[in-house]
């Protein structure tokens, strides 16, 4: 049987087995709804704490949701049968602490029962699903923002830098931009979310972002359990103030340098020889990332850089983000933990 493979983020879980060219088996939402004592599932709002989050901002932090989540999607999701469990290899965030890492894999041979266990760092796995092993991953995730440089394979954790804020930040973010133009209006947070997803883009620079508060073309947005006129939104200038907050964070109240300056300031603390191999082969991912606009300005962003050498991106390949798992698996052999010594 093929290694399994299970990539927990945030916001959605993938899960498949390490097939090459296949799309994973499984992407569904990482978050629970908790259970009645009677065994049903409430979707009654005034009931508290229905909502479970095993994972937040990319590290584990309910292992008992975690357990639970699991359990279905190697069972039911993927059909492994108990008594005849396999191999597992998940995805690692960066600076992931240590004792995140020695609860996953007790709880995988003790409560699973696996026969191997393999965590492989998720920078070094986009860079390997664009056919590379050296260069420099900006991962825009749900909870955070990672930046890592990666040389022949290893990330070089002293340069590497985490950021707290990503899409989760932003959604939050546009639901108060827009609660200001739409007062009359109740918005949930899901609601937010599709709207971030379809309307959602980045200025062409920040001179243009400046004209969109002054001029800007006005949508409109139906909710879907809208059908009087209060249930039909505005969106002007709000779309682009999302985008725009990865390249100006004090949009959010942070004090922080904008997405390219960080990486530029990412690469200045790994040995100048290093500095063209990683700028040359920067792989930006994350859903977050894939906004219209994003990446001409991201590269537009890259052209007016301090840096003597341009960051330049690399496109990704069309199974990116889980097709990097097969280019590890040559390997995994001989590299995981095995219960048989």
């Amino acid at each position: 049987m093929e290694a399994a493979v299970v990539d927990p983020g945030s916001s959605l879980l993938k899960a498949g087995f390490a097939i090459p060219d296949q799309t994973p088996a499984m992407i569904i939402p990482t978050q629970m709804k908790r259970m009645l004592d009677d065994g049903s599932v409430t979707d009654n709002p005034t009931v508290d704490d229905v909502a479970v989050d095993p994972v937040y901002r990319g590290y584990v932090r309910d292992w008992d949701a975690m357990e639970d989540l699991l359990h279905y999607v190697l069972y039911t999701g993927l059909g492994w049968e108990i008594g005849n469990e396999g191999q597992i290899l998940f995805t690692d965030p960066l600076c992931t602490p240590k004792a995140n890492k020695e609860q996953l894999v007790q709880l995988m041979f003790e409560t699973f029962n696996i026969s191997g266990f393999y965590a492989s760092e998720q920078a070094v796995l986009s860079l390997y699903a664009v056919g590379r092993i050296s260069g420099c991953t900006v991962d825009i995730g749900h909870g955070k923002i990672d930046i890592a440089p990666v040389i022949e394979g290893a990330v070089n954790h002293i340069a590497s830098r985490r950021f707290e804020f990503g899409g989760t930040d932003l959604t939050s973010f546009l639901a108060q931009e827009l609660g200001k133009s739409n007062p009359r209006v109740n918005l949930n947070i899901s609601d937010v979310e599709k709207i971030k997803q379809l309307y959602s883009c980045c200025a062409e620079d920040e001179l243009a972002y400046q004209q969109t508060l002054d001029s800007c073309p006005v949508e409109t947005h139906t909710l879907p359990d809208g059908q009087a006129c209060l249930f039909v939104i505005k969106i002007g200038r709000e779309r682009y103030t999302i985008g725009e907050a990865l390249f100006q964070p004090c949009l959010l109240g942070l004090e922080a340098h904008g997405i390219v300056d960080q990486l530029v300031r990412t690469i200045s603390n790994v040995s100048s020889d290093n500095h063209r191999q990683l700028l040359e082969n920067t792989v930006v991912c994350g859903g977050t990332s894939s906004m219209t606009g994003f990446e001409e300005r991201f590269q537009k962003e890259s052209s007016l850089s301090s840096s003597a050498i341009r960051p330049t991106l690399v496109k990704e390949m069309l199974l990116m983000g889980f097709n990097c798992t097969i280019f590890a698996n040559s390997q995994f052999l001989y590299t995981y933990i095995s219960t048989c010594g």
